[in-house]
């Protein structure tokens, strides 16, 4: 695979001096001085302007209720008081001298006036993209494509970047492909994820499709428009995917050196969207961790717990290990609660009553009813379980339990049933002395 670096730079670079002497000659005219003047005092108003204005503004978008889509947006617009107020002022100024002069005595002052009302806009769209470093980002690349258009100096920015390339085999890589390619990857890298998001909430709304289906389509719909973005954005700026060949290579050889697990968990994943072992709302028990699921990602499962941990268990993990799924195919939930009476109390009043204190718990199921059985003939007492059913798994365990516990206190102590202590009793025998015969 041969390789070869492009040596047109000195010619590019050239054409870039001319260009920057062409503009220093241009700075130092008289008319030029003035349109910095005037430039730099529409500054100075426009900010001045903007300080009694902007807090009005906010006064007015305060009073606005109920709309959070418009109140979002016009916090965004009243951030950029200041920038709005000098592009306006930048325009009466460059109406005012194209009336009062030539228009080529007012060029900088409308190059300024173009390239700050430009910024208001990019940097206005640019926060349709949640995250705050990539939405600036794309701004100011953005701006600086539209400065360099406008002044005129893109094509031969393109020609210097173009001039510095290395051949690898058949193709051709410059730093200008890379850029194009960086730019074309992430806008459409952006839009796929955007629109992804937007078909996902879709299905997930659906009531048509069980929880896991739509989990599993949302995913699918997602990688499958990443994959078409990547591939069309490769193909636009050049690309042959047939290139690619050993890229794959390399990959599935990283994948079975060091991307098991990952791979292993994404397998995973889809395996148990398929299976519909587990679904979103599902109160699970795995090793430790009990509580319910909140999603179903890619790699793991978000576990939300009773005391508020998220716990992130990765897809393997419900395939290789024992799950106890509580809500697997019904919700319906049977607990157990063990306690004793003392030997004077009537066990079939006993039974009686732990029935009557399970079912005024507000949480217990009167469908199945609960059932209280006499289990044994303890050492101090006698011994029953209470069963009893709940269709809330998430709510908590121990909890419940404890509430059923306590109206069967209060149902004990108002009918006199006493619950013993645990007793033993020692007999002492005073040894006789026995006397042996001579």
């Amino acid at each position: 695979m041969g390789e070869e670096t492009d040596l047109n730079l000195p010619e590019s670079l050239g054409q870039v001096e001319k260009i920057s002497l062409s503009f220093f000659e241009y700075l130092f005219r008289d008319w030029t001085l003035i349109q910095l003047a005037v430039i730099a005092g529409s500054v100075v108003i426009a900010m001045l302007i903007g300080r009694l204005v902007e807090p009005r503004l906010e006064m007015r978008v305060r009073a606005i209720h109920g709309k959070p889509r418009l109140l979002r947006f016009l916090a965004i617009v009243l951030r950029r008081t200041n920038w709005i107020m000098i592009s306006l002022c930048l325009w009466g100024a460059v109406h005012v001298m194209r009336a009062l002069t030539w228009p080529s005595r007012s060029y900088l002052v409308g190059l300024a006036a173009y390239l700050v009302t430009a910024w208001v806009v990019i940097s206005i769209l640019s926060r349709l993209i949640r995250n705050r470093s990539v939405a600036r980002l794309v701004a100011l690349l953005a701006w600086i494509f539209v400065a360099l258009r406008a002044t005129g100096t893109l094509d031969d920015m393109s020609a210097v970047l173009d001039a510095a390339a290395v051949t690898v085999g058949e193709m051709r890589i410059s730093i200008l492909l890379l850029v194009k390619m960086a730019i074309v990857l992430g806008a459409l890298l952006w839009t796929a994820i955007s629109l992804g998001g937007f078909v996902e909430r879709q299905i997930a709304s659906s009531d048509d499709l069980t929880p896991t289906v739509r989990v599993l389509l949302g995913k699918l719909v997602k990688i499958l428009l990443v994959i078409f973005a990547i591939a069309i954005a490769l193909t636009s700026v050049g690309v042959d995917l047939t290139a690619l060949t050993v890229f794959s290579g390399a990959v599935g050889v990283g994948i079975g050196f060091g991307l098991q697990k990952v791979v292993s968990n994404f397998i995973s994943g889809i395996i148990i969207l398929m299976d519909k072992s587990i679904k979103p709302g599902d109160t699970i028990a795995l090793g430790d961790t009990f509580g319910w699921i909140r999603s179903l990602r890619a790699r793991f499962v978000s576990v939300v717990t009773r005391d508020g941990r998220e716990y992130l268990i990765p897809n393997e993990d419900f395939i290789t290990q024992q799950v106890v799924n509580w809500s697997f195919t019904d919700r319906l939930i049977r607990l157990d609660v063990h306690f004793g009476v003392s030997y004077d109390s009537n066990p079939h009043e006993v039974r009686k009553l732990a029935v009557e204190a399970a079912t005024s718990v507000e949480r217990v199921r009167d469908r199945p009813p609960p059932v209280c059985h006499l289990t044994a003939f303890g050492d101090s007492s006698l011994d029953f379980i209470l069963r009893f059913w709940i269709q809330d798994p998430q709510g908590g365990l121990t909890n419940i339990r404890g509430a059923v516990l306590l109206a069967c206190w209060d149902a004990f102590k108002e009918a006199g049933v006493s619950i013993p202590f645990p007793h033993r009793e020692i007999i002492m025998r005073t040894p006789v002395d026995v006397q042996m015969p001579d």
